[in-house]
């Protein structure tokens, strides 16, 4: 099983997008798109959840590349 690490290659902001997707091997895009339009939906619960994530989710180690 995969562990889910905040990705150093796909990073926009913290990188946690781009791990998400590589941990469910979707595109990134995607899963960029579910947050903006969550976050927007959900008066800022998501972007909350989304950086308490990214504090708790680990950088990926460059044992990984």
């Amino acid at each position: 099983m995969n562990k889910l690490f905040r990705s150093s290659t796909d990073s926009k902001l913290t990188g946690l997008c781009g791990g998400i997707a590589e941990w469910l091997g979707v595109n990134p895009t995607l899963i960029r798109l579910i947050v903006v339009i969550s976050a927007l939906c959900s008066f800022g619960t998501v972007t909350l959840m989304y950086f308490i994530a990214s504090m708790l989710v680990p950088k990926m180690p460059y044992s990984h590349f």
